[in-house]
């Protein structure tokens, strides 16, 4: 018989290796993804509904600026709700990616 080298066997189902990695990277990535993605999502949200509002100029900027404030607090929520910091940050970028045309084809 071939000589075998006895390992323990993993009764925690893998546990053990996620408890000992440390938490802050994936804290300060989602951290750093709520408040830059938060903001360019409220500041391109806020923008394009100030444009898209059927109010004079200054009420629909007033308006598209106060609606900004719960984009922000949304993607905020969001951003800490995700399953990863990696999906927070896809799902930012998305949006944004989604957004940004909008913003250009109405030459703002």
């Amino acid at each position: 018989m071939a000589p075998t080298t006895a390992r323990p066997l993993a009764t925690d189902g893998g546990r053990r290796e996620r408890l000992t990695r440390h938490p802050a990277p994936g804290i300060l990535s989602r951290a750093m993804a709520a408040l830059a993605g938060g903001y360019m999502l409220s500041t391109l949200g806020g923008i394009l509904l100030a444009a898209a509002l059927p109010l004079n100029r200054v009420e629909s900027l007033t308006g598209g600026l106060l609606l900004s404030y719960p984009i922000f607090t949304a993607t905020f929520i969001w951003v800490f709700a995700a399953r990863s910091a990696g999906r927070a940050w896809l799902g930012i970028l998305a949006t944004a990616v989604l957004l940004a045309p909008l913003y250009w084809m109405l030459g703002i």
